[in-house]
């Protein structure tokens, strides 16, 4: 990741997609800790948790969680439902009596809409989304504050991803929790998010709120993007957009704008940094050409 900067404010859902390799999943996890950041700094409520470790970076840990995009391969195969929904209870301290500990795993399992008679099942004996919900309950457990959902339903079939998007907005709605939605479905994330963040080779080129996004795109890679959403309306198709050239290496990324190899607009002003721009209110980015592109 290079130069990225954004807020998530109190019971948002800022939307990250991108194709694969982008640095979403990284930018994600380096905000939680699992990665520890390079450079730059992470602010949780205007206090810098860059650099916390040991005691400190548990007590933060509890305020920040995450989805992960895998329900089976993130659960422990040996933990029943009610011990995997239990763990971060237990391991808080918060709950020293078992009667509370019991009737909070309860609470959680009814929230996520985890039936009674699964409690005793193994992450193996159940579908995808009711694994899904399992992990959405242990995330949710300590209440926390912010939660990145790591492509949390790309895994489920379409309706199960329905079942499992509605949850989680119900659940922002009464805990008013921030979400960071990292996803490569340009539907899903319109569905659930209220700003957009669009990421290539590690940069942010777009951000901008949902619909302001959708009804006025103006980067190239964003257009890009967009056309590949399938569309049922037979009588006006969607023009696709068809990138060409190779990607420039993330290893070393040749000074310039990282899409210029693939952009069909791309000029020598392109070889220069490129820097995010407010282009309207909120909407900002990062292309030196769009107001050509864009007449």
């Amino acid at each position: 990741m290079d130069d990225v900067s954004f807020t998530v404010e109190k019971g948002e859902t800022l939307g990250v997609v991108g194709e694969s390799g982008c640095g979403k999943s990284t930018m994600g996890r380096t905000i939680i800790h699992l990665q520890e950041a390079t450079d730059g700094q992470i602010f949780l409520n205007g206090e810098d948790i860059t650099h916390v470790k040991g005691g400190e970076l548990r007590r933060i840990r509890e305020k920040m969680q995450i989805v992960f995009q895998d329900p089976y391969s993130s659960l422990n195969p040996r933990f029943r439902v009610e011990e995997t929904i239990r763990e971060p209870l237990k391991r808080s301290g918060r709950f020293k009596d078992r009667t509370v500990l019991n009737e909070e795993t309860n609470r959680l399992m009814e929230l996520v809409g985890i039936d009674e008679r699964l409690r005793q099942s193994y992450p193996h004996e159940l579908d995808g989304g009711r694994r899904q919900r399992v992990g959405i309950a242990r995330a949710l457990a300590l209440n926390p504050e912010f939660v990145v959902c790591d492509e949390p339903v790309s895994a489920l079939d379409v309706s199960i991803q329905a079942q499992v998007l509605n949850l989680l907005m119900e659940l922002q709605e009464k805990t008013q929790t921030a979400y960071m939605f990292v996803t490569h479905d340009l539907s899903v994330v319109r569905y659930i998010s209220n700003h957009i963040c669009v990421m290539y080779l590690g940069q942010l080129v777009e951000k901008a709120p949902t619909e302001a996004l959708f009804q006025e795109t103006l980067h190239p890679y964003t257009k890009a993007l967009i056309s590949a959403i399938p569309s049922i309306d037979i009588d006006h198709p969607m023009k696709r957009v068809m990138l060409k050239g190779e990607i420039t290496s993330p290893i070393t990324p040749a000074p310039g704008c990282r899409f210029a190899a693939r952009c069909p607009y791309a000029a020598d002003a392109c070889r220069e940094p490129q820097k995010l721009r407010e282009a309207a209110k909120n909407h900002f980015v990062a292309c030196c050409r769009m107001e050509e592109i864009n007449e």
